[in-house]
């Protein structure tokens, strides 16, 4: 049996760990394997010394476009165990890459959809060229962002997730700074540049004392691993009842289907 070619490119340059989402043909969604690859890659990372800080970000001209169609297509086909055991493995990505002992660079590439604003919701520092866009889509699905709503909302706050959980819109990376969710801008030509920066300030501190600045953070702030795998459980309980719900099936058939869900007043 031929082996199903890596999704995911890790590439070490020094004491940092390159971590690039390589589906550039499918704007680098993600399924279960590159799930999997990437929570291996992070996990080998917090067991190696040598890495001092590790940069996600995506190959081609999208830095993620979220869950790929035939992801989708499965869930929307499987049983709701099937769909929290699917939803529980996405939540222990997102919760390694949050509470990663190493710090984070999220280079964000260009758009950024659902699960994809997710992953740069949980690193520590987000850098975006300047024309990407961002939306959370799911309620035009009959779904909500369950599993990565801990890590957004933390990041833009309840006022705005209130906005744009419930719309759906797109916004641009001036706004998405403005709320929070992005750190720094920059043009395609500077972003490396920004990028190299971030990296040389956090290798003047101790490799240990980063560390544990950052645990420190979620000590002060109240979070701990143990609480954030208890949310994940009502996450993910959440969005496997939302997938095989009435509406919910509506919702993901007409995405794949290419035509309105019922509820969407265009479709009538």
């Amino acid at each position: 049996m031929t082996e199903p070619q890596p999704q995911l490119l890790v590439e070490r340059r020094g004491e940092v760990l390159w971590l690039t989402l390589n589906r550039p043909e499918i704007h680098n969604a993600f399924g279960d394997q590159l799930i999997a690859e990437l929570t291996e890659a992070l996990d080998n990372a917090a067991e190696d010394d040598a890495v001092r800080a590790i940069v996600i970000t995506g190959a081609g001209k999208t830095f993620s476009a979220g869950a790929d169609l035939n992801w989708m297509r499965g869930m929307a086909a499987a049983s709701e165990d099937e769909n929290r055991e699917d939803a529980l493995r996405l939540a222990r990505l997102l919760r390694n890459l949050n509470f990663h002992p190493k710090p984070t660079i999220a280079r964000v590439n260009g758009a950024a959809f659902g699960g994809g604003l997710g992953l740069i919701a949980c690193c520590d520092i987000v850098i975006s060229v300047e024309d990407a866009v961002f939306a959370l889509t799911e309620v035009r699905l009959g779904l909500v962002p369950a599993v990565i709503s801990p890590y957004v909302i933390r990041r833009i706050g309840e006022r705005q997730a209130r906005r744009f959980f419930l719309t759906a819109e797109r916004f641009n990376a001036t706004r998405a700074m403005r709320i929070g969710l992005v750190r720094e801008l920059a043009s395609h030509d500077s972003l490396d540049e920004m990028v190299a920066q971030q990296l040389r300030w956090l290798a003047q501190g101790g490799p240990r004392a980063v560390s544990e600045a950052k645990a420190l953070i979620f000590q002060v702030t109240g979070l701990d691993v143990a609480a954030q795998e208890k949310l994940d459980l009502h996450t993910a309980n959440l969005i496997a009842r939302l997938r095989v719900s009435e509406e919910g099936q509506e919702g993901l058939n007409a995405f794949l289907e290419k035509r309105k869900p019922g509820w969407d007043p265009d479709s009538r």
